[in-house]
């Protein structure tokens, strides 16, 4: 049997956008390979807006979201790494997961509980405690290395 062929990938992710995108969306998702949307996205038309990059978008559902076909949890892996993508955070870290990544607060984060590393983009429009608007570009080399880098959206 032949080992997986992994490529880098860069994953443009965003969350908690109320209704509202950034003037610059494109050229924030420049150069991504992918588009991880966090929830609250609220107005549905967003998503097409984001759709329209002509990119693969997954999205998860937030506390604001009326769309109960978007779903509340998704998992995914890409290159050996698996992620978990929710809204709100858990607790405590989830069982065999090696990142997950959340919306909810509008506080950028990235940090690490026990062997799960938490990252959160901020939010697009209305941050908390201090934060500016933000975004994020999530980096995954070929052999699993993350790269998380924060973007002002303004």
């Amino acid at each position: 049997m032949t080992a997986p062929t992994f490529k880098p990938l860069r994953i443009f992710v965003l969350a908690d956008t109320h209704n509202h995108l950034p003037p610059n969306l494109e050229a924030l998702a420049d150069g991504a390979d992918e588009i991880w949307h966090l929830g609250d996205v609220c107005a549905p038309h967003l998503l097409l807006q984001i759709e329209s990059l002509r990119l693969p978008v997954t999205i998860v559902r937030g506390n604001c979201d009326a769309n109960d076909r978007w779903p509340l949890v998704v998992d995914l892996k890409r290159n050996s790494l698996r992620f978990r993508l929710v809204h709100i955070p858990p607790s405590r870290p989830p069982d065999e997961v090696d990142v997950l990544l959340h919306g909810h607060t509008h506080v950028p984060r990235d940090e690490r509980i026990g062997a799960v590393r938490f990252l959160n983009p901020g939010c697009v429009t209305r941050p908390n405690r201090g934060a500016p608007a933000s975004v994020a570009a999530l980096e995954i080399a070929t052999d699993g290395r993350l790269t998380w880098s924060l973007r002002r959206t303004r």
